[in-house]
């Protein structure tokens, strides 16, 4: 196992998950066939174009983006002496429902500014004005859970004891 990790890198589950994910990419061009990935004449709407402008704009905007965001935020100090200060960090429980909120505008978007308003309309016989409130009593959700877990997070860290006894 220690040899393996050497020469791969990391754990053989890794690996054996990647190559999952690899196979069922492949049976899906195989099911889908690759004329139906790229339509060259509305090529825009093509599956294969919007993988790599998904890709290209993951990992050449967003990415450096989001990861400047993240050395922007203060580092975490540890304190000279632990015992004196029990406080847990707030970074995480504001990072986990911003990525969850920036995720689901993202999904949502064209329903919450009512984009192809005619379209769905006609589609589904409802309008699209419920979209926003909704996005956003979603968006109230997120931060209210992740208050929620960081107050009891905060309660149990202060009532344990300050040192564990040592076996």
């Amino acid at each position: 196992m220690t040899v393996f990790r050497r020469l791969y890198g990391d754990h053989v589950l890794h690996l054996l998950v990647l190559l999952a994910a690899l196979a069922l990419g492949a049976y899906t061009i195989s099911v889908l066939g690759v004329d139906q990935l790229f339509n060259p004449r509305v090529w825009w709407q093509s599956i294969a174009v919007w993988f790599a402008v998904a890709v290209i704009g993951h990992d050449l905007i967003l990415f450096p983006l989001y990861a400047l965001a993240e050395r922007l935020l203060p580092k975490a100090r540890r304190p000279a002496d632990p015992a004196t200060t029990r406080r847990v960090p707030i970074v995480n429980y504001l990072r986990m429902p911003t990525l969850a909120t920036a995720l689901t505008f993202a999904m949502f978007l064209p329903g919450i500014v009512e984009q192809g308003a005619f379209t769905y309309t006609a589609a589904t016989g409802l309008t699209q004005e419920p979209y926003l409130a909704r996005w956003l009593l979603l968006v109230a959700g997120f931060y209210l859970v992740s208050a929620a877990c960081y107050l009891v997070r905060s309660v149990t860290t202060r009532t344990r004891p300050v040192h564990p006894a040592t076996r």
